[in-house]
């Protein structure tokens, strides 16, 4: 089973680097970037240039607001940057951050990303001179680049990114089964549940209508954990993650969890409360029901028994918090290394 760690989203852009070489000194896969405050294409570059062998991924960046041919530009450099360890992680995000935060147009999320991946590929295709750009779908048409504009082949060895998407309703599910080399789950839909019965169906649906081997598709579970050293230490995360579950619930693209188990009221309620502006209450509706239903909890030494009873069979990787304190990091290398060596 493959191991990622993802990063604090306010972390400075200064203290990028050492988080990364922290992260490969744990013995971690790769790092996730996510598209938070920063870039999520500068924040690659500065975590693969402080690192050797760590897998850096955007995880994810989003599609919708940026041209195929400057993602496969930013791409392209990482990939010959870090003699191939970036790879490229997709995602639509939701609408009013698409339309009110970055200004650009939401119409056909899904049918755009699947377009913006086709056209990045076509770029790339384009710039190993293997064929003249000349892609044409619903969202994106490129048919001009010209010498001066197109990009040396990377250098020898060193393979094109893999295409990741992020997401959770069943069209983009699906959409990932038919063009993605990866798919990275969102915390809020990472239950066992949901990837059996929604997420797993629904890549091996996409998978058969492209003709591809559904086994071809890695699936990384972007999990939230309660972790700690002692019992003390997860009764004070549970806070945290109660919290945090409340925020993320009241956003209802989110709710396909909440649905399996037949608590869709729960996201209703989360909104109201924010309508009246009491952001304070929002997590006094997330029950240590919920909670323990929805998050996975354990020490440090039970990390890689509790990891393989939650996902083992359903997910070929997980998501993994390196400790707040750093004089904990043994305990949290140790895990990771038997996980490693566990089977997906």
């Amino acid at each position: 089973m493959r191991v990622y760690a993802g990063m604090d989203p306010r972390l400075p852009i200064n203290d990028i680097a050492a988080h990364a070489r922290r992260i490969e000194s744990l013995g971690y896969d790769g790092l996730h970037i996510a598209e938070t405050v920063h870039d999520p294409f500068l924040a690659s570059m500065a975590a693969l240039q402080a690192t050797e062998s760590l897998v850096v991924r955007t995880s994810v960046a989003l599609a919708l607001v940026r041209s195929p041919m400057a993602v496969a530009y930013s791409a392209w450099d990482l990939a010959a940057l870090s003699n191939g360890r970036f790879q490229l992680g997709l995602g639509t995000q939701i609408r009013p951050h698409i339309e009110r935060r970055f200004g650009a147009s939401f119409d056909d999320p899904v049918g755009r990303l699947s377009d913006h991946i086709g056209a990045v590929r076509a770029c790339w295709r384009a710039f190993d001179g293997l064929e003249k750009l000349d892609y044409h779908s619903t969202h994106y048409d490129l048919d001009l680049l010209t010498p001066n504009f197109t990009p040396d082949p990377l250098p020898a060895g060193v393979a094109r990114p893999s295409i990741w998407m992020g997401g959770v309703n069943k069209r983009l599910v699906r959409a990932a089964g038919r063009i993605a080399d990866g798919f990275v789950t969102h915390p809020t839909n990472s239950h066992p549940r949901y990837l059996r019965e929604l997420c797993r169906p629904g890549l091996d649906d996409g998978a058969r209508d492209a003709g591809r081997d559904p086994r071809e598709i890695e699936l990384v579970v972007g999990t939230q954990w309660i972790l700690g050293v002692s019992s003390t230490d997860l009764d004070e995360r549970r806070e945290h993650n109660r919290r945090l579950l409340a925020f993320l619930y009241s956003t209802p693209a989110y709710e396909r969890t909440l649905e399996l188990f037949g608590w869709s009221e729960l996201a209703g309620r989360l909104r109201s409360l924010i309508r009246d502006g009491r952001w304070s209450d929002l997590s006094t509706l997330v029950t240590d029901e919920v909670l323990d239903t929805l998050v996975p909890q354990a020490t440090y030494d039970e990390l890689p028994r509790v990891a393989r009873e939650w996902f083992g069979g359903v997910a070929d990787g997980i998501l993994v918090a390196p400790p707040p304190d750093p004089t904990h990091d043994d305990l949290l290398r140790a895990a990771v290394a038997e996980l490693r060596h566990s089977p997906s």
